[in-house]
């Protein structure tokens, strides 16, 4: 059997996530992992990030519901560099105006400009992305994913779980999404599950 860090989507159910190397709460705060530990994704575990089997209780579905977001590829261009967003997989987690909010302006038009900012700004803004819905895009036209210092999960104080380098539960479920990094819905709202679309921001779910 293989030891590399996966997680699985159990139907109507929590995710399993195996041989995941390091995990950080939502205050930064590593968390104790174990070979396989069940994650609730329904959003109403006591336990959270762990699953309790509140799935069963509430009467979670894995599926169903309308994603928010369009399922499009867009392209910003600047002198120096260029960037493709997909608003289909942005999970809000605001990395980008954290960073460099003076490129990314939702209140602008259009609200990536990267002539206002350093390429070394960009990048960083695309490393930082959690869900892979921002990547450069390279001069033939193709698009680069940048990956930052994270652990395998960071999980989102209210929000949803950041995964890098750990295989996916399922198949990319929008254009551009990328393999290496992504967010799972915990809210247990999300219309594109078991990928997080933003519902819990929009909603105002908290994990309390």
């Amino acid at each position: 059997m293989s030891d590399k860090p996966a997680i699985e989507a159990r139907e109507n159910g929590p995710f399993v996530a195996k041989h995941i190397r390091r995990m950080k709460g939502p205050d930064g705060e590593d968390i104790e992992v174990k070979p396989t530990m069940a994650l609730c994704r329904c959003g109403h575990s006591g336990n959270k990030p762990f699953c309790d089997g509140s799935h069963e209780k509430v009467g979670f579905k894995s599926d169903g519901g309308e994603p928010a977001g369009k399922d499009k590829l867009l392209s910003y261009e600047g002198a120096e560099v260029a960037v493709t967003f997909n608003p289909r997989i942005c999970a809000h987690a605001a990395e980008c105006g954290r960073i460099a909010g003076h490129v990314f302006d939702p209140e602008q038009k259009p609200w990536i400009q990267p002539d206002k900012g350093t390429r070394a700004e960009v990048e960083e803004v695309v490393a930082a992305c959690p869900s892979g819905a921002l990547a450069l895009k390279r001069a033939d036209g193709g698009r680069e994913h940048r990956l930052s210092e994270r652990c395998d999960i960071t999980v989102e104080k209210n929000g949803p779980y950041w995964v890098q380098n750990v295989t996916s539960p399922a198949g990319a479920q929008a254009e551009g999404m990328s393999s290496k990094k992504y967010v799972l819905c915990r809210c247990g709202l999300s219309g594109n599950k078991p990928y997080c679309d933003g519902t819990h921001r929009d909603e105002g779910w908290t994990a309390e």
